[in-house]
């Protein structure tokens, strides 16, 4: 399954900044027209609204046909927008930026042209959620862990203590190098272990890029609303058990971004 919605920016956005255009938050399934009691994207008071087509509707708010820079206050204000329709409504989530010239085209280019695609994807994800879970080793003790689970590393180390580095910096180099291949090992076992204590509650994982040395998972998970309680109650014993070692953070429901992409070609 497919998960987000993107689509360039206007052509003619910087040559023509006054034209108006719609802003495009999401796709949800709501036959008659409404509207999100929170501040559209932009600062200009903007009504957050649906355009219906049949069962499908587009989340938009009037907008300049401008290309939104990612300063946090827009970001912001993207997200909130989320999570407001995300309370009412199964969502698809469109990238933030997204620029339609008016709501013919949003009707004709993808309620119309891609109903079928994007009811699909909206049974797909009724009922389900994205939290995204991160655990990171606590410094002071994974370095501990490696030297003690290697005996070899912990020589090559206490065998450059009082050595200069430019007499030493082809073994320091090679120290970098074993810790490395020692830590993607555990990262690889500790990942794994993580992983088998959510399984059963998950029904779709999407493993992102860890960040820096010290990270070991960088999860999402699409979960069954109901089963999100029992995903919880796994994730704190995880924390109670493996507290002295790891730090997670947990995070959603989010808008389910790593589930659904779905391109829009204006």
């Amino acid at each position: 399954m497919s998960a987000t919605i993107t689509a360039p920016g206007t052509a003619n956005a910087e040559v023509n900044a006054a034209a108006e255009g719609k802003y495009l938050y999401g796709i949800i399934e709501a036959p008659a027209p409404a509207t999100f009691d929170v501040p559209a994207i932009g600062g200009r008071g903007d009504e957050v609204h649906t355009i219906t087509l049949g069962r499908l509707a587009a989340v938009v708010s009037n907008s300049p046909r401008i290309d939104y820079d990612n300063s946090r206050r827009n970001m912001l204000a993207h997200t909130k927008v989320l999570e407001a329709v995300m309370a009412r409504h199964t969502l698809l989530p469109v990238c933030f930026g997204t620029v339609g010239s008016d709501a013919e085209v949003i009707v004709e280019k993808i309620l119309r042209e891609r109903r079928d695609e994007l009811a699909g994807l909206l049974g797909q994800m009724h009922g389900r959620m994205e939290l995204g879970l991160k655990a990171s080793w606590r410094e002071e003790v994974i370095f501990e862990e490696v030297l003690a689970e290697n005996p070899a590393i912990r020589k090559l180390r206490d065998s450059l203590v009082g050595r200069s580095p430019d007499k030493s910096h082809y073994e320091r180099i090679q120290l970098g190098e074993l810790i490395g291949q020692a830590l993607q090992r555990k990262r690889q076992d500790d990942e794994e272990r993580i992983l088998e204590r959510v399984r059963p509650f998950v029904h779709k994982t999407r493993l992102n890029k860890v960040i820096g040395d010290r990270m070991v998972i960088n999860a999402a998970f699409l979960v069954d609303a109901a089963v999100e309680s029992r995903l919880d109650a796994s994730i704190r014993a995880m924390d109670e058990e493996w507290g002295g070692r790891l730090t997670f953070k947990y995070v959603g429901p989010v808008p389910p971004y790593n589930f659904v992409t779905i391109t829009i070609h204006w």
